[in-house]
């Protein structure tokens, strides 16, 4: 048995918190919560460049847009992960997760494919379809999804993600559905430099494979998409995951599995869904390895891992630090409360929260969704986790993104969390997974090159 640690920033904002009628919100105006987020964007990559210098495999993001009450922003994490990765040589870069149904799918093909490349192969790719109709009806409409129409939502996610694997996988390539079209058929291009380009022999494709130069007006057939990743036949694919429905459809396609917040038996109940489908499929992996270990498989890359909020406290700051955390986490759960994340961190055998109702502080620290205590508390609530999932391998996700801290004081609980938790995790679970160097490196690449020229000059 072994462990991997990884962390996701939400990107909530830096300002303390209020509460009005009976929710949290950040205190501030517009301009001061605009400024903090340009604040938390920066201590995102600062958090991920920390993160590898003190040993985490993994840094995840996420992507949400149009949030004024703070609890979380994060518009692009593919752009600030490409900075990480210039900054970075080991740790892997996970988004947990580019919404489908707000991209065209080549658009997000071409921008996760520079990413692969520009990190040396350490992109770790996640699809999300969005439950906020604030962010799909704005950005996914146009593209053909709606919140209002789950099925078709699921229909466009399902086909934008075929697409994208078609363009990192084919050298030329086209789609038809019934919301994505590549190349759309009244594309015209009468180019005569492509003409001349597949005229050659040995190029993979002929003209007439290409372009349609039949009718009146030379139309495309197909596309290409450079770069395509490194990671062959293509980086691993993640997905949150809080529906059977979705648990199942990401194990049928391979796709590892990512929760946010379980409850310890929904935990152990979805990891038993995902690889009892699995198995009836025939252990679905992009690299075709078959059968992968129950919970987490740290040699084949592929499993279904989870997280919490985590601070470590000890005894002179510890009732301050669950005061601020309780805030904290009312600040993530009021916003998530309305679109039904309270279920989530009830047990199998327990009533479900009533509607409406919001955990409070306390709440989430008792079930163990935010842990709040000393060394030995945080690293017993986590072996719970592993136990409770039944891992066989472990991976486990600590988020420090807590509303309300600076980013100096969560780097510092980052810190803490390497020094004094992992080393014992890590001892628990028989040893921890150390990821090679990339051999993309392109911060001393570029210095070196710099100062030549500048030695030359």
């Amino acid at each position: 048995m072994s462990i991997e640690f990884g962390t996701l920033h939400n990107g909530a904002s830096d300002l303390q918190t209020v509460e009005i009628d009976n929710v949290v919100v950040v205190k501030g105006s517009l301009e001061q919560v605009n400024a903090s987020f340009q604040r938390s964007t920066i201590n995102q990559i600062r958090q991920a460049v920390l993160c590898e210098k003190v040993g985490f495999n993994y840094f995840f993001m996420t992507e949400h847009h149009f949030q004024p009450e703070g609890a979380e922003n994060s518009p692009a994490p593919i752009l600030a992960e490409t900075a990480v990765a210039a900054l970075t040589k080991k740790i892997r870069l996970g988004q947990a997760a580019n919404i489908l149904p707000w991209w065209q799918p080549t658009r997000i093909a071409e921008m996760a494919a520079m990413l692969d490349v520009i990190s040396g192969g350490r992109l770790e790719f996640g699809i999300g379809r969005g439950y906020q109709p604030r962010e799909t009806e704005i950005m996914g409409f146009p593209l053909g999804s709606s919140q209002q129409d789950q099925e078709r939502n699921r229909a466009y996610f399902d086909e934008c993600y075929q697409a994208i694997i078609k363009c990192w996988t084919e050298p030329s390539f086209s789609f038809s559905g019934d919301y994505v079209h590549l190349p759309p058929k009244h594309a015209t291009w009468d180019h005569p430099m492509t003409q001349a380009y597949f005229k050659q022999p040995g190029v993979g494709r002929t003209v007439d494979q290409v372009l349609d130069m039949d009718n009146g007006s030379t139309t495309l057939k197909e596309l290409q998409i450079f770069p395509r990743p490194l990671q062959q036949p293509h980086p691993q694919v993640w997905m949150p995951l809080t529906s059977e429905r979705s648990i199942r459809w990401a194990a049928r396609h391979g796709v590892n599995g990512y929760t946010v917040v379980d409850s310890l038996s929904r935990l152990r109940e979805n990891i038993s869904i995902y690889m009892d489908e699995a198995e009836k499929h025939g252990w679905p992996d992009r690299l075709n390895r078959g059968e992968f270990k129950r919970g987490w498989d740290a040699d084949q890359h592929r499993g279904f891992v989870t997280g919490r909020w985590v601070l470590v406290t000890n005894p002179s700051n510890h009732k301050e630090l669950v005061r601020r955390a309780d805030a904290a986490a009312r600040l993530q759960w009021d916003y998530y409360t309305p679109f039904g994340f309270p279920q989530a961190i009830t047990e199998v055998d327990e009533p479900p929260y009533p509607l409406g109702v919001r955990p409070t502080g306390e709440d989430l620290r008792e079930r163990g969704i935010v842990i709040v205590g000393s060394v030995d508390e945080v690293v017993e609530r986590i072996l719970a986790i592993r136990d409770a999932g039944g891992y066989d391998d472990m991976i486990f996700n600590s988020y420090f993104d807590f509303g309300g801290f600076s980013g100096p004081e969560l780097e510092e609980q980052v810190q803490i969390y390497a020094q004094e938790v992992m080393p014992i995790l890590a001892r628990e679970c028989g040893g921890r997974v150390d990821f090679p160097e990339s051999t993309v490196n392109l911060v001393p690449e570029l210095r070196a090159s710099l100062g030549e020229a500048l030695a030359a000059s």
